[in-house]
């Protein structure tokens, strides 16, 4: 079964599709249109003032500022430095010799608590919070360098250290 359509009706339904898109476009272009009008001259006006008619003046001269006097300062006598020892290049530093711990008193950053031996010397200290690896070994007279030496399991150079963590004071063993 098939569709069969006359070669009459296709071309009728052709005929009012273009009709019918004519009527709606022809608004459309007829607006448009009516946008575009002739470009009109404009005319440009250039207003330039004029001073007012003055009497020519004195033009007035500069009064010249008197020149300072220098004041004279007497310059203060140099004193030579005190002589200094040579230093030797690539010496070798100082050894300092270690020794007990001790306790110079609570401060900021070192407050925690001590353990000693019988006869009074140091041998722990108890970390709370606030105080720092430098602070510790300030209170106890403790070169920073000797201190990490005697608490070799302390990590990052003494910059990490834990609240109830021990410290070893005694510069005899290693903690």
């Amino acid at each position: 079964m098939g569709v069969i359509i006359h070669h009459a009706s296709v071309r009728r339904s052709t005929h009012i599709s273009v009709v019918f898109a004519l009527l709606l476009s022809a608004p459309l272009v007829l607006g448009l249109s009516g946008c575009m009008g002739t470009p009109t001259a404009q005319a440009t006006v250039t207003v330039t003032p004029t001073p007012p008619a003055t009497s020519p003046r004195a033009t007035p001269s500069p009064t010249p500022t008197p020149t300072p006097e220098p004041i004279v300062v007497a310059e203060p006598e140099l004193v030579p430095n005190p002589p200094v020892g040579q230093p030797i290049p690539n010496a070798p530093a100082p050894i300092v010799e270690p020794g007990p711990a001790v306790d110079l008193g609570a401060t900021p950053g070192a407050e925690g608590s001590t353990t000693s031996d019988g006869s009074g010397n140091l041998l722990t200290y108890t970390v709370v919070s606030g105080d720092t690896f430098f602070d510790i070994a300030q209170r106890f007279d403790v070169p920073v360098q000797q201190f990490l030496h005697m608490n070799p399991s302390v990590p990052g150079l003494g910059e990490d250290i834990y609240i109830n963590q021990i410290i070893n004071l005694d510069w005899t063993a290693k903690r």
